[in-house]
């Protein structure tokens, strides 16, 4: 009894039978019956072709959509059952994301970029200074901060995606194909950096992604394809 409580509480997301249809004008199921359980400080990889309901899912564990039928909970928290407002808070406070493309803001410097989350708080401005130059440092750009990210590879401006995400503390950080605009080299100095923030912050990662390096980093591999979701098994 204690032993399956232990295991529920470790639990930082749930999917319970999500099904994900749209209506334009007969429905198309995009997630069908769709079940994940994550342990907090695991790094899942989620696999598949294009089409296959990535994007989907994604979306809805990033509160950004509610599932048609079952349940999406997040650190104990049904999603569905949050406001617009509340979700929106939600995501700002609990949830860290890195995109293929970036989106850094062209004519702020690379701190200010770090520091946008914070802002979006209305979080303390000096420590919240001093955690993005710590995180900076980390990911090994502390002599770039007065930078634009016009002035950096792209490999540097996905640390610095990368930096930013991990700036307000997430819970649970979702990684859109992270290393999809990056070369051999770039992509492997942002899974290196993934990794090491993973183990420091004990933050809890879902990474889409087409790059099969990305499932060797995972602890645990994913495979979406027509809406249904099968874990892989591994030697891990």
């Amino acid at each position: 009894m204690r032993a399956a409580l232990r295991a529920n509480m470790l639990n930082m997301l749930e999917l319970n039978n999500v099904v994900k249809s749209f209506f334009t004008p007969s429905p198309i199921e995009v997630l069908r019956d769709v079940s994940m359980k994550v342990d907090k400080g695991q790094w899942v990889s989620l696999m598949g072709p294009s089409g296959s309901g990535k994007s989907t899912l994604l979306s809805l564990i990033a509160a950004l959509d509610t599932p048609t039928s079952g349940k999406v909970i997040i650190n104990q928290q049904d999603i569905a059952e949050l406001s617009e407002e509340e979700r929106a808070n939600f995501r700002a406070k609990q949830l860290g994301f890195i995109f293929q493309s970036f989106r850094l803001i062209p004519h702020l410097n690379i701190i200010e970029n770090v520091l946008l989350p914070s802002r979006i708080l209305d979080q303390d401005p000096s420590s919240s200074r001093e955690r993005a130059k710590s995180l900076l440092e980390e990911v090994g750009l502390k002599d770039r901060m007065t930078h634009t990210p016009g002035q950096l590879s792209g490999g540097e401006q996905q640390r610095v995606a990368i930096a930013r995400a991990f700036l307000t503390k997430p819970t649970l950080l979702l990684a859109d194909e992270p290393t999809g605009n990056l070369d051999e080299d770039n992509s492997e100095t942002v899974l290196n950096m993934l990794e090491k923030l993973k183990t420091t912050e004990n933050c809890t990662m879902v990474v889409v992604s087409h790059d099969p390096e990305v499932a060797k980093r995972a602890d645990r591999e994913f495979v979406l394809s027509r809406g249904v979701l099968n874990e892989v098994s591994t030697s891990k």
